[in-house]
Parts: C-alpha cells; structure tokens; sequence
C-alpha cells in the first residue's frame, strides 16, 4: 500500500488545474467546486482549505461524502474519495492555515478520511 500512496502523493505533486471537490446536498444533488488550497496530511487525510465554501460548507455538515478529482500533465485523472468534516482547530487545521495565502480567510479545514483512491476506474488503495 506504501507504494501505491507514494505514487499518488507524487501525483499530486505533480497535478496539473486546479482540482475538484464534489459533495452532495440532502437530495442527492452533486455540487463540485474548483479548489486552489489543500494536500496531504498524512497517509489516512486529505484536507481541503474552506475559503469561499457555501453549498459545499452545508453539504459537509449534512455528513456527505466527497471526491477529490485531480488530473496529471499526462491526462491520468485520480479520484480520493471518503467522509469528510470541518476543523478549526488542531493539527489539520493549522497545516491549512500554514499554506493559506493570509489574504484568504481559510475558516475551516475540509478533511476527508481517505476511503478509497482510484486512478481512473482503477480502484488503487
């Protein structure tokens, strides 16, 4: 598993536009917005700056889940998908703030327990 989320890590490292953050209201609705500001935290998390979120702010707290979809310079799209909640404190919260722009008001941190990570319909982890 190791070097399968290695590959991953180094993925994103490398990604290519900005990602998309896709949550679901309490009708089954999708909503995805492009996100600018987010990482790994550890093998497990994946966390997400909430600058700007409103649909997506409601649709965290409901208890969605959520995909991360990001794509390489070489067109392979990866998806990590999982549960996800707010923090404003704590750990997460301030490895967001710490690459926040400070002109960004970064309230909370969007973190999603990674579930599952497939590279195209690949499902890898």
């Amino acid at each position: 598993m190791a070097a399968e989320f290695d590959l991953v890590r180094s993925k994103w490292e490398a990604r290519q536009g900005a990602p998309v953050l896709t949550t679901v209201d309490e009708n089954g609705r999708p909503n995805s917005i492009y996100f600018t500001i987010g990482g790994f935290f550890d093998d497990h998390t994946f966390f997400i700056a909430d600058n700007f979120f409103h649909k997506t702010r409601k649709n965290i707290l409901l208890g969605t889940q959520a995909s991360v979809l990001f794509l390489t310079p070489d067109r392979d799209s990866f998806q990590i998908k999982g549960s996800i909640h707010l923090e404003t404190e704590g750990k997460i919260f301030e490895a967001m703030k710490y690459i926040n722009p400070h002109t960004l008001p970064g309230r909370a941190a969007a973190v999603v327990k990674i579930e599952s990570i497939y590279s195209g319909a690949k499902r890898i982890l």
